[in-house]
């Protein structure tokens, strides 16, 4: 029994006064004479607090508003494309012309059970998070499998200051080959990058084949030779390329709601689509807008032309024949001859260019 219906029926029932029964019960006797006036006049309705929602709520949404964030929920899932509040928030923005906030459009979610509340997460301010402050500034790559009547790879290109998905193309399988060919395509089309972020698969760079001591691969080489700066992940550190991580899982969301493909053209043909309404239709809920909008809104980044390194060095032509030299962080010998161990040389250092001049 509440303490309500007890303070009442104490000065109702049992005739008590309504200063000893405030006492008992510990409140005031403003409440207690306010409780026992409202049953006099409601009944047994004064055993229950009256509801403290406003008589009325002019900035709440209308009923068809409601239907139509819950349609747009459905027709988004069922096109396998993100259907989260902000999404259908952006929606109901420019293709309705309705503002709602994303807290409004997630209340009425769950209360129609279509979504349920967040697991609990790591905090995203545990999370180092970067972003390319420019387009091109650094395109992200990364490859994927997607299932046909034998299993295909897809290779994503995407820009990592808007989200803007370059190429998506599929292979039978990913080798350099195919890495160089899409990228100098692309490049084609949108100029060339001033970096590129990727996994260390092999066709990606050589770095630990052969236990560190592989020379560059072609992709290597091929960046290098273009002044593109190259950035790889950590190894089993996939958030550092998460942006198309990211991308991957939204590309097999989509494609998981469609008829599956029986041939890479097939596939080729729905990925193409795809990668016309990520760019184009699609609202990315990180950036606020389009892809492709943002994308145009500022210069593009350029590779940076390196300064040439210069150097002389002195030094002396070890026993084995050999003087070494430091190189972009990696230490080279340098074979000059046995009969020529222990003369003193001069080096004259133009980046890869190196002349060697005994000095004696």
């Amino acid at each position: 029994m509440s303490k309500r219906r007890l303070v009442i029926l104490s000065v109702v029932l049992e005739g008590r006064s309504q200063a000893e029964v405030a006492r008992q019960f510990l409140v005031s006797e403003a409440t207690v004479s306010r409780w026992v006036s409202r049953y006099r006049a409601d009944g047994e309705a004064a055993f229950e607090p009256r509801s403290r929602r406003p008589a009325n709520s002019p900035n709440r949404i209308t009923k068809d508003t409601i239907g139509l964030i819950i349609d747009l929920r459905r027709t988004l899932s069922s096109q396998g494309l993100d259907a989260g509040p902000a999404t259908i928030g952006w929606h109901l923005e420019y293709h309705h012309q309705t503002v709602v906030s994303t807290t409004t459009i997630r209340r009425h979610l769950l209360a129609a059970g279509l979504i349920k509340p967040n697991p609990r997460k790591r905090p995203k301010s545990s999370l180092t998070r970067f972003q390319a402050d420019l387009p091109n500034e650094c395109w992200q790559t990364d490859m994927t499998h997607i299932q046909l009547a034998t299993s295909s790879e897809v290779l994503t290109w995407l820009d990592d200051h808007s989200r803007y998905a370059l190429s998506i193309t599929v292979h039978t399988r990913v080798n350099v080959n195919s890495v160089v060919t899409t990228f100098d395509k692309t490049v084609e089309t949108y100029g060339l990058p001033a970096s590129v972020l990727s996994d260390n698969a092999m066709y990606y760079t050589a770095r630990f084949a052969r236990g560190g001591r592989s020379g560059p691969n072609q992709f290597e080489q091929h960046l290098a030779a273009l002044n593109v700066d190259q950035k790889h992940s950590k190894p089993n550190r996939p958030t550092t390329c998460g942006r198309v991580e990211r991308f991957q899982q939204t590309l097999k969301q989509w494609l998981h709601a469609r008829p599956p493909a029986a041939t890479s053209n097939e596939l080729q043909a729905l990925l193409d689509q795809f990668r016309h309404i990520y760019n184009h239709h699609r609202p990315h809920r990180s950036i606020g807008t389009t892809p492709t909008t943002k994308y145009g809104l500022l210069p593009k980044a350029t590779p940076t032309t390196p300064t040439a390194d210069l150097r002389i060095r002195n030094d002396k032509v070890d026993r084995h024949g050999k003087v070494t030299l430091r190189y972009q962080g990696k230490l080279h010998h340098i074979g000059i001859g046995r009969r020529h161990a222990h003369t003193p040389v001069i080096m004259l250092i133009n980046d890869r260019h190196i002349k060697i001049i005994a000095t004696t």
